[in-house]
């Protein structure tokens, strides 16, 4: 059983797309067989930090080097977890809009300044290759994928992903922008659209995306995960906005929001 309810998109880059030293380390990584596969490696990365943390925040932690790996040899892409910048990043997040003695209780002051600092010193050098969402699946990243990207597993393990190259990816979030910007301007879909395509421009253009609905596949039956067809909601949605065909936009974007809800729903009873 997953640990988290999570969704993940992930970015895998060649490893070209790295310092020389990072190479090295990366293809001995890939070498010795230390990958974690993307099933057990949600847990893992919760396990890691939660150690690294202890019973109370006095520190960032030194947190291992560890990624998903696909391909072999000449061939082999990463995704690298980027741990410590992660924690950095969430660590600031979890005082944002919260009440100042919460925000102190949740991420004690002095932790501010040298979460700000790992994230000041690894921007523009370190890139974030993995986004995670709780409860659900974000509406901008069904928008990166076609039908035919889809892989089903129902067997031992249940997954379902979705892998495109990082070229198709940009396309398409490029193609929904503009229709999103024409019919509905600048609204929260629009910026969240794109805020993801800058995200898919800092990497490698041989890079594979990847969208795993990791722990979710725990909360929905082998019938609706055959019969998911969230990707192919987002496309109809965009065509009918394309077309100025308000209301096929609407029936499917109702449609998709009918799928996810009682997913949504779990969130509140949890």
């Amino acid at each position: 059983m997953p640990t988290q309810f999570a969704a993940y998109l992930r970015v895998y880059e060649p490893l070209t797309a790295f310092a020389p030293e990072r190479q090295r380390f990366w293809r001995k990584y890939v070498a010795e067989g230390r990958a974690i596969g993307s099933y057990d490696g949600p847990g893992r990365q919760r396990t890691v930090v939660l150690e690294a943390l202890g019973p109370a925040w006095s520190k960032l932690p030194d947190l291992p080097d560890e990624a998903y790996v696909l391909g072999v040899e000449e061939a082999v892409l990463v995704c690298p977890w980027n741990l410590r910048k992660r924690v950095a990043e969430a660590a600031l997040q979890a005082r944002d809009g919260v009440p100042q003695v919460l925000a102190d209780a949740f991420v004690p002051p002095t932790l501010v300044g040298l979460a700000q600092t790992v994230v000041d010193e690894t921007r523009g050098e370190e890139r974030v290759h993995e986004q995670v969402a709780t409860w659900g699946v974000p509406l901008r990243w069904f928008v990166l994928f076609a039908a035919a990207d889809r892989q089903l597993e129902l067997d031992a393990r249940r997954v379902l992903m979705f892998r495109t190259e990082i070229g198709k990816a940009r396309q398409r979030a490029h193609k929904g922008l503009r229709v999103l910007r024409r019919a509905l301007g600048d609204v929260p879909i629009t910026e969240s659209l794109r805020e993801t395509a800058r995200w898919l421009e800092l990497f490698h253009p041989g890079s594979v995306v990847e969208l795993d609905y990791g722990g979710l596949t725990a909360l929905l039956s082998d019938e609706a995960l055959k019969d998911d067809d969230s990707v192919e909601l987002v496309a109809e949605g965009l065509l009918g906005l394309s077309q100025d065909d308000g209301a096929g936009a609407t029936a499917a974007y109702e449609r998709l929001v009918q799928r996810w809800r009682e997913i949504q729903l779990l969130e509140r009873s949890n």
